[in-house]
């Protein structure tokens, strides 16, 4: 994704407060051109209010916000900074698809040749042009987020705010968006992404902002943030055959050290483990594995995942009855536990 150093969106200690309730606490967080951030939070965390912030729907009892140097409260321009998709698409029956933008078109007082220019371009950008005659009300749902996705451009903003732009899609779908921001990204855009499939925004996003009760809990890259949580790695080591697995396990357990659970996998071949050993330290333990004569097909550290940092972050924020684990949580832990411990 293409950087630039000097920052596009600057939330400096937002806070939103209705009496007595804070909705927003202090939050603080820098976005720079060309950068994705997966906005991330439980149902009240304080989304939406700063959402409405940052497109000038509300103002904030202290703090500020700003996009590309205009205050979202108080700057006119921020409308037209500031292009953002809801999570429902909006009732426009008897519309056909180009009509549809071209009336958005106009709300933007975009002129009519400029319009016609625009409208093309948008549509091709989101894969949306082979459905501009067809009626809005007869679009399936990725249709219609492709469409939405058209209209959010229409002005071309240099900032997106997308809420669940993956919601409901198919899987081919889900990875059609993905590339879709992706693209958008190269091409100079910052987006702000909301979703609840944290396993796909985990594959776009540049940095994740956690927040949960209005206060932002973590801020930084997937990596950063799981190593901040646990302050471990999950390494994985595949062999060629099963036959060495013994072998290499009494050197992994070694080179680990004592307090380390070794985990074996013999219908994957795997050894697993978490470690808190350094870069240098993981070198070593493979050149002592192929000292000792075993095969390695691979050895690696196994890229944090989002749904589960979530998880741990949040956790201890919620009520009892609300701390739920996902499917792929648990399937997840489920291998973990079924894994055969090596003593």
């Amino acid at each position: 994704m293409s950087v630039n150093a000097e920052p596009v969106v600057v939330i400096d200690r937002l806070t939103k407060k209705y009496g007595g309730f804070v909705a927003l606490d202090s939050l603080s967080l820098q976005l720079n051109r060309g950068q994705i951030l997966g906005f991330i939070g439980p149902n009240g965390a304080g989304k939406t209010t700063t959402i409405k912030v940052l497109v000038g729907q509300l103002r904030p009892s202290s703090g500020s916000a700003r996009i590309a140097g205009a205050d979202c409260a108080r700057d006119s321009r921020i409308k037209q900074l500031v292009g953002y998709m809801p999570d429902t698409f909006g009732a426009y029956d008897g519309m056909r698809v180009l009509e549809y933008l071209d009336f958005f078109g106009a709300a933007f007082r975009i002129p009519r040749t400029e319009r016609k220019v625009r409208i093309g371009a948008v549509m091709e950008m989101t894969g949306a042009a082979y459905m501009k005659d067809r009626f809005v009300e007869t679009l399936s749902h990725g249709m219609k987020q492709r469409v939405a996705l058209a209209r959010t451009l229409l002005h071309d903003p240099p900032v997106l705010i997308l809420d669940e732009p993956a919601g409901g899609l198919d899987p081919q779908a889900r990875i059609e968006m993905r590339d879709t921001l992706l693209r958008l990204a190269a091409a100079g855009k910052t987006l702000i992404v909301t979703s609840h499939i944290l396993p796909e925004l985990g594959r776009v996003c540049d940095q994740v902002a956690i927040i949960t009760h209005g206060k932002l809990r973590a801020f930084g890259t997937v990596a950063q943030i799981m190593r901040t949580v646990t302050q471990e790695r999950l390494i994985e080591v595949q062999l060629a055959t099963n036959d060495q697995l013994a072998q290499a396990t009494e050197v992994v357990a070694l080179q680990a050290g004592s307090g380390v659970e070794v985990t074996t996998s013999t219908a994957e071949c795997m050894i697993r483990f978490r470690t808190r050993m350094t870069e240098d330290a993981a070198g070593d333990l493979l050149a002592r594995l192929v000292q000792a004569g075993v095969r390695v097909n691979q050895f690696r550290e196994v890229q944090a995942d989002l749904e589960e940092t979530f998880l741990t972050i949040t956790h201890g924020d919620m009520p009892s009855g609300d701390r739920e684990t996902t499917p792929q949580v648990a399937s997840a832990k489920k291998g973990v536990r079924d894994a055969k411990p090596t003593h």
